[in-house]
């Protein structure tokens, strides 16, 4: 049997709440929308480039984020030793260009487990926490901004590439 991504129940971002629950809510809400333009394929519509002459496809989206949300969150902020899942010093693109529509499935199921490790290492932290990296002082609401912004830009190829794919579209 075919694995195919299973439908999401997106999060409404919130309109009026607090900084923290303003920031996480927004960043669940674009998390969710990534796996929205994914649910109902299959991992090889999912490892299909959508937009030749461009190789992005929605599972490299899906890779691309969990590793930065492991590096950002649990690397660089919370000091984790932890490494990228896929792109390595000598690879740096692997998360875009190594895909196995086979492994669609773990690799969609790794991005919900990276999502939760996050959370958990930031729940009980201050926005107001610094961490440095290449001599730059940032703080945890740094982060919290820097992955809504990227999930947000990514969200935009995933709503080209979801179109291209089967026609779908949607907000």
């Amino acid at each position: 049997m075919t694995w195919t991504a299973p439908p999401i129940e997106r999060r409404r971002a919130p309109s009026a709440a607090g900084e923290r629950a303003m920031l996480q809510g927004w960043l669940d809400f674009h998390r969710d929308t990534l796996l929205t333009k994914c649910a109902g394929l299959t991992g090889e519509q999912l490892a299909r480039a959508g937009t030749p002459p461009s190789a992005l496809t929605l599972l490299g989206l899906v890779r691309h984020m969990a590793d930065v949300e492991r590096v950002w969150f649990r690397e660089r902020f919370a000091g984790e030793a932890v490494e990228a899942l896929y792109w390595t010093d000598t690879a740096p693109d692997a998360d875009f260009d190594d895909l196995d529509p086979a492994r669609a499935e773990a690799e969609h199921a790794a991005l919900g487990a990276e999502i939760a490790a996050c959370d958990a290492v930031v729940a009980d932290r201050s926005l107001d926490e610094t961490f440095t990296i290449n001599g730059r002082t940032l703080n945890l609401r740094w982060v919290y901004v820097h992955m809504i912004e990227e999930y947000a830009r990514h969200n935009g190829h995933a709503d080209l590439l979801r179109e291209a794919l089967d026609g779908e579209t949607g907000s």
